[in-house]
Formats: C-alpha cells, sequence, structure tokens
C-alpha cells in the first residue's frame, strides 16, 4: 500500500500532525493525498499524564483520554485518513522516490514519513541508528534521545515531530510540533506557498 504522507505515532505530536493534515482535504493542492497514521504507541507518556496547565483542556484531564479521544476525532473529522492501530514499526529504508516502511504485520510505501514517536532510548526502529543522537533538552540521566534534524527534517521527506525532535516533554510543544511539520507538508503540497489551515465561524 503507498501513502503520500505516512505518520508514525499516535501521541501529541502525530495525532496533531494528522488532524492538520486532514483538515486542508478541500484544499486543491491536498484533496487527493492518501495519508495514514500508524497509532500503536503503547509507551506514550501521555497514557500517565494528567493537565491542568494547558489552555483550552478542562483541568485534571486525562493523557489517557486525549489518546482515546483524539484518535476518535481524527477518525469522526477526517475519515479519509487511514488509521492502522495494530502493527509496530519495525524499520524503515529508502527507495528511489519513496520509503519503505516495515512493521510487524506489513510493507508500505510512502512519499512521505513523519517521525512522532517517544524519545527513550528504547526505540527499535532499524534504520534510523545514523540520526540518533542525546536530547538536546533533557536530563542526561533520562537517557533520552532525539533524531537530529533542521527545523524538523531529517532528510528530504523525512520529518521527525515532538520530544523526538528535540523539544522538551510538554503537550502544547509536542502538540504544536506536529502541527508545524504538517504545515511544512501542506507548504511543501501548495509549490512552496507558505500555508495554514484554520476553520472560521461563519455568519
Amino acid at each position: 500500500m503507498t501513502f503520500d504522507v505516512l505518520i508514525i505515532g499516535g501521541g501529541a505530536a502525530g495525532l496533531s500532525c494528522g488532524l492538520v493534515l486532514g483538515s486542508a482535504k478541500n484544499k486543491a493542492f491536498a484533496k487527493d493525498k492518501k495519508i495514514a497514521i500508524i497509532t500503536h504507541q503503547k509507551t506514550s507518556h501521555l497514557q500517565n499524564a494528567l493537565f491542568n496547565n494547558v489552555l483550552g483542556l478542562k483541568p485534571a484531564t486525562l493523557g489517557r483520554t486525549i489518546l482515546a479521544e483524539g484518535k476518535q476525532q481524527l477518525k469522526d473529522l477526517y475519515p479519509h485518513i487511514t488509521q492502522i492501530d495494530t502493527e509496530k514499526v519495525t524499520a524503515i529504508s529508502k527507495a528511489s522516490e519513496h520509503f519503505l516502511v516495515e512493521t510487524n504485520k506489513n510493507l508500505y510505501s510512502a512519499k512521505i514519513v513523519v517521525i512522532a514517536v517517544g524519545y527513550t532510548s528504547l526505540i527499535t526502529i532499524k534504520g534510523l541508528e545514523k540520526y540518533i543522537a542525546p536530547h538536546p533538552k533533557a536530563a542526561i540521566e533520562k537517557d533520552r534521545i532525539w533524531l537530529k534534524n533542521n527545523d524538523h527534517l531529517i532528510e528530504d521527506n523525512l520529518y521527525v515531530a515532538g520530544t523526538l525532535a528535540g523539544w522538551r516533554s510538554q503537550f502544547a510543544i509536542a502538540c504544536g510540533s506536529g502541527s508545524h511539520v504538517a504545515t511544512d507538508i501542506l507548504t511543501l503540497w501548495n509549490c512552496g506557498k507558505h500555508t495554514k489551515i484554520h476553520d472560521k465561524v461563519t455568519v
């Protein structure tokens, strides 16, 4: 199966990226794009999170609630985005004009890949080893990593978002990082014209 974009990771960054990409579905440059997200992410720090300091979230919101409701929100609003929720990515490799993404069950092809999994040193995706380095904004004793990148871009058409991109582990930052990557992809599709997508109240 071939996609224009394949997002790996169903946490704050990955879901935010998917939501912004999905919201561009009526734009001429995005309406025919095939997008998927692999949401299987048992190690997300959101599972044990409690939020009182996030703008727009009701105090005492649970991270595991956001994980579940975020996937449902994506499904309800943007059903054209394929959700793959029972597979784990094991390897990524480059093949001419696209990437091959191997899971424990299938092999996918994607023109653009966004990696948005956690930043622990336990990452097991083969093909990323040369990009791994100690996280620049985490305590050394935490043994966190990042994938070396320039403004979220690891190499052409290979992006990283969230804490794995070198950002601090803060929910709002991770969401913003995923949205940032999505708007960069939309800008690429829109022939380099800087692009953002907002819904507006009609009167």
